[in-house]
């Protein structure tokens, strides 16, 4: 993706690692001033320092209103949101009856309430310039199921597909896009790498021969979708997800 973003604030989320930071990088790149937020200290500052500086990082809890607020004020007013945040926090798939409400809700507060709480925070400032892009990145677990089988995390993703949806209908009149980046399993960060592990050498094989690339993707693979949605040149495009799975075939 060549597109420019000089001039351009942007916020994203959970980019301590994978997606986030690659995403982060991409935009630095792009000229665009870049925020990242995460509650992992030590990542940010590794994203910080392979970003050559360009990359402002702040620990900040994004299912928390009040520090939400508190950074985009810092920002100075956010142009282009990128909603990362997420994942399963630490959780394996359990029978539903075995549940618990504390974590059923940890996974939604993060992925789905957590993009809820950015998106208020920035669209004010989107409003009195008439421009914004907010990108929201799910997962295929939120438009099929989840290989992990987390209940949990496949009703956050979907819930988040919906949202997009949503605000991409309301926000429309005043010139601000919401669209939604959709990946497929990419070895991105020490969750996804236990997963590849459990599935031993007949499931990793399994799951490449799915693939009509026949390769797994890559956290720039994801970074180059979230940069297509956030360009200039994609302000006619709103209300979508796209899927970025390499042409996974569901069998």
């Amino acid at each position: 993706m060549t597109a420019s973003f000089a001039g351009r604030i942007v916020l994203v989320t959970g980019a301590a690692h994978g997606f986030g930071r690659a995403i982060a990088h991409a935009f630095a790149a792009g000229g665009a001033t870049v925020w990242g937020c995460d509650l992992a200290a030590d990542g940010l500052a590794q994203t910080a320092r392979s970003a050559n500086g360009a990359c402002h990082v702040r620990t900040a809890d994004v299912s928390d209103r009040a520090a939400v607020e508190a950074l985009v004020a810092e920002t100075g007013g956010v142009d282009i949101l990128v909603n990362n945040a997420g994942g399963v926090r630490g959780q394996v798939g359990r029978p539903v009856e075995q549940v618990g409400e504390a974590d059923w809700r940890a996974i939604l507060d993060v992925n789905l309430t957590g993009a809820f709480f950015c998106a208020q925070a920035v669209v004010p400032a989107m409003k009195r310039r008439s421009w914004g892009r907010i990108v929201n990145i799910s997962s295929g677990a939120g438009l099929g199921v989840s290989l992990t089988g987390i209940q949990a995390y496949a009703s956050a993703k979907a819930g988040q597909i919906g949202l997009t949806r949503q605000l991409a209908h309301e926000l429309g009149p005043f010139g601000i896009t919401v669209n939604n980046v959709a990946p497929g399993f990419v070895r991105s960060n020490p969750t996804t790498e236990r997963q590849w592990e459990a599935m031993g050498d007949a499931g990793q094989a399994a799951l490449i021969e799915s693939l009509a690339t026949r390769r797994l993707g890559s956290p720039e693979d994801i970074a180059h979708a979230t940069l297509f949605f956030a360009a200039e040149a994609s302000g006619w495009i709103t209300g979508q997800t796209l899927s970025v799975d390499g042409g996974r075939t569901y069998r």
